[in-house]
């Protein structure tokens, strides 16, 4: 699977996350994992609804998500990156 990065998610993560080494490792691992097998239950991958339909939401930590999309069967572009107050 390939995944792409959308200027949103990338000025969130340089903005929300970098700063901060552990979670920057842990942002690692998760993203590692969903491309294994982006159905691992630790991600608590989940679509989302209302004005965010359309696109998925997977776990970094008890707080902090992934938002992204199926562009196709074979990439994904990930949108934004924070805590649920921030992304939703």
């Amino acid at each position: 699977m390939k995944i792409d990065l959308h200027p949103q998610f990338k000025k969130s993560y340089k903005n929300r996350i970098a700063s901060n080494s552990k979670l920057v490792k842990q942002t690692s691992k998760r993203i590692e994992l969903f491309r294994a097998n982006p159905k691992h239950p630790i991600l608590r991958n989940h679509p989302l609804a209302g004005t965010k339909k359309g696109f998925r939401s997977f776990s970094i930590t008890g707080d902090v998500r992934v938002i992204y999309f199926h562009r196709s069967e074979s990439l994904v572009i990930f949108f934004d990156i924070g805590t649920h107050n921030q992304v939703y």
